[in-house]
């Protein structure tokens, strides 16, 4: 079975809100320090053994493949994680604008608010990638057809004729 199914199933697993807690608890602490030491070293690539990068972060091989689902999403190029062993030899490259704007959407406050981040973007640019993340949330609403409109269908009638009904 691959790490990364032995990771999903294991979140499965938690049946309990208080076993939930507690097990995020512990991963989210070892998930940040593994970003501060990324972001500390401006260190964009991780390279290496599974093995040897979950045991540099403090992780069993389980969180560190659940620490690279996380930032899947946030890579120049994606992993392919059902393919992971832990012997595979892996190169992923973070692309640190997709990071920062996935951890707002990911409401990963203990992560976007870290000190690091200063390493990588000054104060205005955090800002202005935090700004663009809440844009793109707004929903725009179009405009509404009155009744007494032309119907949007085309059809030359009023909108209360045609398809208002």
């Amino acid at each position: 079975m691959s790490l990364y199914k032995q990771w999903t199933e294991g979140l499965d697993a938690i049946k309990t809100q208080e076993e939930y807690n507690e097990f995020f608890k512990d991963y989210m602490g070892k998930e940040a320090e593994c970003y501060k030491k990324i972001l500390k070293n401006k260190a964009p690539i991780i390279e290496g053994k599974i093995k040897e990068l979950a045991e540099e972060n403090d992780m069993t091989l389980l969180e560190y493949i659940g620490f690279l689902d996380g930032a899947n999403t946030s890579f120049k190029e994606a992993l392919v994680l059902d393919d992971l062993t832990e012997d595979s030899e892996i190169k992923a490259e973070f692309d640190f604008e997709k990071l920062l704007w996935n951890m707002h959407d990911a409401k990963a406050e203990w992560l976007y608010g870290m000190k690091e981040w200063e390493n990588i973007f000054d104060e205005g640019k955090r800002k202005e990638i935090k700004k663009e993340y809440n844009r793109s949330k707004i929903v725009v609403k179009g405009e509404k057809t009155g009744r007494n409109d032309p119907c949007p269908c085309g059809s030359g009638l009023k909108y209360k004729k045609c398809c208002g009904k």
